[in-house]
């Protein structure tokens, strides 16, 4: 018997879409973070990669990798000033999303804010 993925337990892409987009809805009202994107009045591109990316990662179909290549994600946030005030601001917004939308459900809420606390801390690349 094989044991349910995350991205099978919170239903498959549609949960992850909405995550996304509720932390994105955090992102557009934040100039902390705005600064850090590329096209900051066009977070359409960043959202479809996020949202393919954590879906693959949680076990969810090969898409971000089949488009982008292996993820790298410290190479591509290398480019971008990340220190404690970004990654706080990126998990208070990402945390948020989780709270709202997983945070009935304590396995899942518990595994995304790890693996988020986790990653968060890895893109820093100042002190």
């Amino acid at each position: 018997m094989t044991e349910e993925t995350l991205y099978e337990r919170v239903g498959g892409l549609p949960f992850f879409v909405a995550l996304v987009d509720r932390f994105y809805e955090g992102v557009a009202g934040d100039p902390a973070l705005l600064r850090l994107y590329p096209e900051p009045d066009d977070l359409v591109p960043a959202r479809g990669r996020l949202t393919l990316f954590l879906a693959q990662y949680w076990g969810g179909p090969t898409t971000y990798s089949d488009e982008r290549g292996h993820p790298r994600l410290r190479m591509r946030h290398a480019p971008f000033v990340i220190g404690a005030a970004e990654r706080d601001r990126w998990l208070l917004h990402m945390r948020a999303a989780i709270d709202e939308l997983a945070g009935d459900d304590p396995v899942v809420a518990d595994a995304l804010h790890a693996y988020v606390s986790m990653a968060a801390e890895g893109m820093r690349n100042q002190v």
